[in-house]
């Protein structure tokens, strides 16, 4: 078996593909044959060591965040599962990953496969459906009828984010290009904000709640948006750039500081509600979103395929920025 490995050391990638014995699963746990897995930002944040003081990890490290694939073992304690099910996860981040033929996660991590869906589709959508249920149902607490502006619509979260704001009843504004303005409609935006044309600060008008992608100056306008006693989820906290800037250690302490100053800001100043949003690993949520997908009010959104051993050049699409939705990674057939 083989499974992909990537170190970033200097400027150069590394990519090591090794053969490796099959994992087991301990107590609770469950063994996985990977069908399918994708591609998020946090995978080369994590290559680039920018997660190291939240999630470190002795380098080469096998990195992935979804997976679709088979039961291949049950691990001692663990019911509702048995071998050959169907099955999809975004397990924790602080485990080896899902670019592999092979993964072991916990039972609790785990969900049924939504049946209407390939193994491929299904992978398209843990990590970003968790995201998004965590920022706008567990954090938001998005009701029909609100305003909600999803930055970054045609991306992975985005894409996801538009279509569950959408099944809330919400009327949903979004950002993009305008060469995405029509995938995002499709999806459900009821106002597309040009980024490259308007500014959605001045445009639009104020909003019950925000989920903000990009950080930086974006997070400051979105948080102008956002009306009094409203609501802002962020998962871009800015670590990256004072991570380069600092260090591992003191960029991760930094933004912390940082990020806790500007919530307690908000909070006491404007009544906003603004929360940063590390998704959780949590198989009864993807159960959610899997009946979601079912009932058709939630489609996956995929841009493009590779086989596991293209995974590098995967990456570098993925940081080109340019991805409409997500990146499948193909590791078996679809069974």
């Amino acid at each position: 078996m083989r499974a992909a490995r990537i170190h970033r050391y200097g400027t150069a990638d590394e990519l090591i593909v090794e053969d490796a014995p099959r994992p087991s699963p301990g107590r609770g746990e469950l063994l996985i044959a990977v069908v399918a897995s994708s591609v998020n930002p946090i995978d080369w944040k994590m290559r680039e060591g920018i997660q190291a003081a939240i999630a470190p990890r002795s380098m080469p490290t096998i990195l992935g965040l979804d997976v679709s694939g088979l039961v291949e073992e049950v691990g001692q304690g663990v019911v509702g599962f048995d071998v050959g099910d169907a099955v999809f996860s975004s397990p924790d981040h602080r485990r080896e990953g899902t670019y592999a033929e092979y993964v072991v996660v916990p039972a609790a991590q785990v969900a049924p496969k939504p049946a209407s869906l390939t193994h491929a589709e299904a992978a398209s959508l843990p990590l970003v459906g968790l995201t998004a249920w965590d920022c706008l149902v567990r954090a938001a607490d998005l009701k029909a009828g609100e305003r909600v502006l999803i930055q970054a619509g045609s991306g992975g979260v985005g894409t996801f984010a538009i279509q569950l704001a959408k099944h809330l009843g919400a009327e949903v504004a979004t950002t993009c290009s305008g060469r995405n303005a029509e995938l995002v409609t499709s999806l459900g935006a009821d106002r597309v904000v040009d980024y490259t044309q308007e500014r959605f600060d001045e445009v639009l008008p104020p909003q019950d709640v925000v989920l903000e992608a990009m950080g930086g100056e974006i997070l400051a306008r979105s948080l102008a948006v956002v009306r009094r006693g409203g609501r802002l989820s962020f998962i871009n906290s800015g670590l990256g750039p004072r991570v380069e800037r600092w260090g591992s250690v003191v960029g991760t302490l930094v933004t912390v500081v940082a990020a806790a100053s500007m919530m307690l800001f908000q909070r006491l100043v404007r009544g906003v509600k603004a929360s940063m949003v590390v998704r959780r690993a949590d198989g009864a949520a993807l159960a959610e979103i899997a009946s979601l997908v079912d009932a058709g009010a939630i489609r996956p959104t995929i841009d493009r395929e590779y086989p596991l051993a293209e995974i590098a050049e995967a990456h570098r699409y993925g940081e080109t920025g340019r991805a409409r939705g997500k990146i499948v990674i193909r590791v078996r057939p679809e069974p």
